[in-house]
Order: C-alpha cells, then sequence, then structure tokens
C-alpha cells in the first residue's frame, strides 16, 4: 500500500511532466511552420476569440474532460492536471520570450524535432507517475471502446484528423511542423522510453477514488 508521500510525489510528477511537455510545446510554437493538430485548434479558436492559447488550450481540454467523465472514463488527478496546466504552463513560458520566433525553416525544423523530444520526456514523467491518462489519451481509449472493430490507428487518425481540420479552418498554422509532428511525436516517445527503459502499457493508472482512499486512509 503506498503511503500520502507517494501519492503527493506522484502529483508532483504529474505536475513536473506537464511543465517539461509544454516546454515542448513552447518550441513547436516558436518554430513558427505548423503545428500539431490539438495545438493547431487551440491557436485557431485563439486566433477567433481574441484569448490567449493558453486559455483557449484549458477550455478545450476541461471540455474533453468532460465528455470523458460522461463516457465513463477513468479520470486520474493527472488527467485534471493535464486539463488545467498545460495550456497556461505555455503561456507562462511564453512571456518569458527566452526564445525568438524562427524565421529559418532549417532552425525551424530542429525546433521542432527538439520540441517533440522534450514533450516525449515530459510525457515520461506524466506517464511514470500513474496519476491517468490526460483527457485526449482518455477520449481516445472512449472512442476506441466503441468502435471495436476499428483499428485504434485508424480512430485516432480520425480524431487529430478533424481537430486538425477545424483548426486549419479556423486559421491555425498548418505546415511542415504539423506533418514532422504528426509523424514525428509518437517516434520521440518511443525514443525516450528506450532511452529511459520505460514501458508504458506497464503502467496501472489510478482514478480520482483510488488515490483518495489510499491519500485519506486512516
Amino acid at each position: 500500500m503506498q503511503t500520502k508521500s507517494q501519492i503527493i510525489k506522484e502529483i508532483l510528477k504529474s505536475a513536473l511532466g506537464l511543465f517539461i511537455f509544454s516546454i515542448g510545446v513552447y518550441l513547436t510554437i516558436q518554430a513558427n511552420i505548423g503545428l500539431a493538430p490539438w495545438d493547431c485548434l487551440s491557436m485557431g479558436v485563439s486566433a477567433k476569440v481574441g484569448y490567449s492559447y493558453g486559455i483557449v488550450h484549458t477550455v478545450i481540454s476541461i471540455i474533453i474532460l468532460i465528455i470523458d467523465i460522461l463516457l465513463k472514463e477513468k479520470i486520474g488527478y493527472g488527467t485534471i492536471l493535464d486539463a488545467l496546466l498545460v495550456g497556461n504552463y505555455v503561456d507562462w513560458i511564453g512571456y518569458l520570450k527566452l526564445v525568438p520566433v524562427s524565421d529559418n525553416v532549417a532552425v525551424s525544423c530542429a525546433m521542432v524535432i527538439i520540441g517533440l523530444l522534450i514533450m516525449g520526456y515530459g510525457q515520461y514523467f506524466y506517464m511514470d507517475a500513474a496519476q491517468g491518462c490526460g483527457p485526449r489519451d482518455s477520449l481516445l481509449i472512449a472512442l476506441g471502446k466503441r468502435f471495436p472493430r476499428t483499428p485504434i490507428g485508424v480512430v485516432q487518425t480520425f480524431m487529430v484528423g478533424i481537430a486538425l481540420l477545424i483548426g486549419w479552418l479556423l486559421g491555425g498554422p498548418v505546415g511542415i511542423g504539423t506533418i514532422i509532428s504528426v509523424f514525428g511525436m509518437g517516434t520521440a516517445l518511443q525514443l525516450v522510453c528506450k532511452i529511459m527503459h520505460f514501458e508504458p502499457r506497464d503502467v496501472v493508472h489510478k482514478n480520482v477514488l483510488e488515490t483518495n482512499k489510499i491519500f485519506f486512509q486512516k
């Protein structure tokens, strides 16, 4: 049985992983050659409503989180932190203006690749904390359950394809960076997992009720 201190460490590890992930997202934005589908959607909505990327990303994440709950998916504290923190982290990092917007394609491609690797390390820390999948991953699982005869890869492609299409129609940036992100994100995560000797499928995530039971045990 885990202790309260271990639970606190897991939640803090989730928050740290999400921060590292957000640094990677920030780099892909500053690369200025197109964004991954979900980020394209957030940026497209941001351009239309006039709110920052972070605020829009958070609102979209909360909406997806509510859908996950309605679909009775496993929600952990990590899932909630993902919905609330990533967009705001990106905004906060952006305020520091540590990395200028790139105007060189070669440099931009390198920024996207580095950003994806950093995101991979963030995902490693986040997943290793075992406090739940992100809202979008939970939605993918929920949709996969409802279309059992459809390969999960097809479901994911359809889901991110819809997000990308809406983002593009709203003016979200689509370009070389989008292609690199779509095909490179999974590869970057796989490389990080290999380096860290980590197998995501072996992680048994806890939902909020399970975590509370451990944390508030007498």
